[in-house]
């Protein structure tokens, strides 16, 4: 096999690449050895992954290998490379959270997801960058140099969970793991140009948690932290989800997942062309407080009004949204949701080591008084969303205000020309995660300069399966994982500016 034919085995959907192993036309460690050729090359230049574990690859692949030699099931998703977010606890593999405080750190204990995935077979190429901890919406930390957007290694992939999916993108393994508390599997997802599923809360449990509470000082975001796929199309994404869904008694937030057939939702029941038709969906193209980029607004609008009404036939009703812009509630309760103390102590210790806007948001004056309001304005947004869903099946709106922009930024200082905090670009993914309720991050299309646009689809409370049909419906009519990034294994040096 010749160098181009390994790049594109390294683009083939999963759902192909395990039918290709389980019928013995491709080796697992062929596959493996593709993809870890091609991270060597490409990576280097976007430092997707922190900790790559190539030779505990090689031997999960033989693993694989001798199963089907003997006739024993390695699972579903049988000699799949994946990669896993840092945040994620993996037993024996360094996991850092993006944080110099705990670059040694090497966990006695696998995340529920990663037992899970690693069960069914797949590889672990290694684990992938992200935000110190996870606060900030990028592949920026203190630790590791800045993840680099596979589109244009002069722009950010997005975050925090940015090493996955500027590794799916690049063709780094075809499916990895990202955590999403208030965007960063959606919002990664949307920059990248991939499919990226938070789903809804409980049906993916979490622990020991994405900040592992026995390390002193870092905690989860236990009431709005999800754990999901970033995938280059929505079938790999539905064959993630059937391994990762399912209770737990280690996660009180886990409840039963026997009324989704992950598979079926993105197979043929959710693709046809017709399938969609009728279907109620509420648009929003900025929550009625969110300035948005025009490029993203005209790609989401054309995207909803050509494909989602015009090729499916949904009926799609403009909507504005009956609440008030959640972003301080939230910040208030993800910090009630950390260990501030040991946190703050951790800062006033390491500092000088930390993520600078870390720090600060730690050194607010954080009272009992801003909990009390978010969990009001929490609860205010829960019931507008109610409303508003009674007479939707799907609310669509762009994924994020912007497309991706320079890397080593938290975000936009201006959209549209109004003066913005650096995490207003994310605006849109904060309510599905305060709320719980599914949602899904798609291509909506590409600008004139080659960026992608993401647009997300918001279920239902528990209503996985239908944001997973529409996705799927979606992509059968206007696809997108034909298209790859301009980086090469030949031509990617160049490409790096700035």
């Amino acid at each position: 096999m010749n160098s181009a034919e390994r790049d594109e085995l390294c683009f083939l959907p999963a759902t192909e690449l395990v039918a290709r192993i389980r019928s013995r036309e491709l080796s697992p460690l062929e596959l493996t050895d593709a993809v870890l050729d091609r991270m060597g090359k490409v990576d280097p230049l976007l430092h997707a992954f922190c900790t790559p574990t190539p030779e505990l690859a090689r031997r999960q692949a033989r693993r694989v290998a001798d199963d089907l030699v003997h006739g024993r099931d390695p699972g579903p998703l049988a000699g799949i490379p994946v990669g896993i977010k840092d945040l994620l606890s993996t037993k024996g593999i360094r996991t850092t959270s993006g944080s110099w405080v705990y670059r040694d750190h090497i966990p006695d204990v696998d995340d529920i997801v990663v037992e899970r995935v690693l069960a069914a077979g797949a590889i672990c190429l290694g684990k992938t960058n992200t935000s110190e901890f996870g606060y900030s919406a990028t592949g920026l930390n203190p630790l590791f140099p800045a993840t680099r957007n596979p589109w244009d290694t002069a722009l950010s992939p997005g975050g925090s969970s940015a090493g996955s999916a500027a590794a799916v993108a690049a063709g780094l393994g075809p499916a990895a793991l990202g955590s999403d508390g208030g965007c960063s599997v959606r919002a990664p997802a949307a920059l990248c140009g991939l499919v990226g599923v938070k789903p809804s809360m409980g049906r993916v449990p979490v622990y020991p948690g994405c900040r592992d509470e026995r390390l002193p000082g870092v905690s989860g975001w236990e009431s709005v932290e999800h754990i999901g796929p970033l995938t280059r199309t929505v079938a790999d994404a539905a064959l993630l989800l059937s391994v990762l869904a399912g209770p737990d008694p280690r996660d009180r937030h886990s409840i039963p997942c026997g009324d989704v057939d992950w598979i079926a939702a993105a197979g043929d029941g959710g693709a046809r062309p017709d399938a969609m038709a009728g279907l109620r969906v509420g648009f929003s193209a900025d929550f009625g407080y969110l300035p948005v980029d025009p490029v993203v607004r005209a790609v989401v609008e054309r995207a909803v009004r050509e494909v989602v009404a015009g090729q499916l036939g949904c009926r799609v009703e403009p909507v504005r949204p009956g609440w008030s812009d959640p972003a301080a509630a939230f910040y208030a309760l993800i910090m009630a949701e950390s260990d501030l103390s040991g946190m703050r102590a951790m800062a006033d210790t390491h500092a000088d080591r930390m993520s600078p806007h870390l720090v600060a948001w730690l050194r607010g004056p954080w009272t009992a008084q801003d909990l009390t309001d978010a969990n009001i304005a929490r609860k205010a947004l829960v019931n507008a969303m109610a409303r508003l869903m009674r007479d939707h099946d799907v609310l669509i709106t762009p994924t994020t205000a912007v497309p991706a922009f320079p890397v080593g930024l938290h975000g936009p200082g201006t959209i549209d020309g109004t003066p913005v905090s650096d995490s207003t670009w994310i605006g849109f993914n904060y309510p599905a995660n305060l709320t719980g309720q599914p949602a899904v991050s798609i291509p909506a299309g590409w600008t004139a300069t080659g960026l992608p646009v993401g647009l997300q689809i918001i279920g239902r409370h528990l209503a996985d399966e239908t944001v997973l049909r529409l996705a799927a419906a979606i992509e059968a009519v206007a696809p997108w994982a034909h298209r790859r990034p301009p980086i090469s294994t030949a031509a990617a040096e160049p490409a790096i500016r700035g």
